[in-house]
């Protein structure tokens, strides 16, 4: 392993654990970090200047997302994440998202429109300045205040959990599929309508906007992967009633 992108390194606020997260989460994705492939415990900690204590803690909260499996006084690799996974992933995310946008719009209030628009306009700054890692960081916060927001304090530990799987699975729509731009621009009903108190808005551009972020993935880990799979039927066997 090299020595860590900047991109990597600990924001103010940030645990060192995070750290340890994020920093294998941005190594999957450049493909620093190969799935399947062992690692040592040790030679991260060294890598990242820290005490094998908080790489440890971090691992293993990556182990409980099912994201990577340790081999006994061996280290940890990467665990593969399959189509199935990625379809399976946005069904639980429609199944607790959408009913949480149609209760936080419920919920709406002058403090949360602002805390929306704020994250609106950096995420804006950050799809201009085409910071990817930025972007995405606050994209989550979005999602998550939406959470926070309906009340879900279960579905926001699990909602991240989930996102890290699909993170860690090194497929993203951004500059392939869609831009920043387009993405932020799913965003935008979704915080517009719930600004407005408009519920039932809020659910289905929620649905909408995850529905299409879900189906371009699944298809993107297909073709990663080579397989003989119909991305659409696949999608519909996990997602029909959602």
């Amino acid at each position: 392993m090299t020595s860590p992108d900047s991109r990597t390194l600990p924001q103010r606020g940030q645990s060192l654990t995070d750290q340890v997260m994020n920093h294998v989460r941005h190594a999957v994705v450049t493909g620093e970090m190969e799935v399947g492939r062992l690692y040592s415990v040790y030679q991260l900690a060294e890598q990242l200047g820290i005490s094998r204590s908080p790489v440890r803690d971090g691992l293993l909260r990556l182990e409980e997302a099912g994201l990577i499996e340790f081999s006994r006084n061996r280290g940890f690799r990467i665990i593969p994440t399959s189509p199935h996974d990625v379809a399976e992933i946005f069904s639980l995310r429609l199944a607790l998202e959408v009913p949480a946008a149609l209760r936080a719009a419920h919920a709406s209030t002058p403090a949360l429109a602002a805390t929306f628009n704020n994250l609106e306009a950096r995420m804006r700054s950050a799809a201009e300045r085409e910071s990817l890692d930025e972007f995405f960081d606050l994209d989550q916060q979005v999602h998550d205040t939406i959470l926070s927001a309906a009340g879900s304090n279960r579905g926001r530990g699990i909602v991240n959990r989930l996102r890290d799987s699909t993170r860690l699975l090194g497929v993203s729509t951004a500059g392939k599929e869609r831009s920043l731009t387009e993405i932020l621009g799913e965003h935008a009903p979704v915080i517009e309508a719930i600004n407005a108190g408009k519920g039932q808005e809020a659910a289905a551009a929620m649905r909408e906007h995850l529905t299409r972020t879900g189906r371009l993935l699944v298809s993107q880990a297909i073709t990663a992967q080579h397989l003989d799979l119909d991305p659409d039927e696949l999608w519909r066997d996990f997602t029909t009633g959602y």
